[in-house]
């Protein structure tokens, strides 16, 4: 893992598309901007994994029935 420091509206690029913004830092809470294409699908840990939890179910029932 890269661990960067940044200050506020200070950026990092990654690739060619993604554009990260340090909009704000208070406290121990830090705003971060995201610019991404629309095909780039943006989720919070939290609710990935949350996510994931019911979506796997629904993946698998669709296995099922193709086989």
């Amino acid at each position: 893992m890269l661990i960067l420091s940044r200050r506020e509206s200070e950026r990092v690029h990654l690739g060619d598309d993604i554009v990260l913004t340090i909009v704000r830092v208070n406290g121990d809470k830090v705003r971060i901007g995201v610019e991404a294409p629309p095909h780039i699908k943006i989720l919070r840990t939290e609710l990935e994994v949350s996510a994931q939890d019911t979506h796997p179910v629904h993946e698998q029932q669709q296995t099922r029935r193709a086989a």
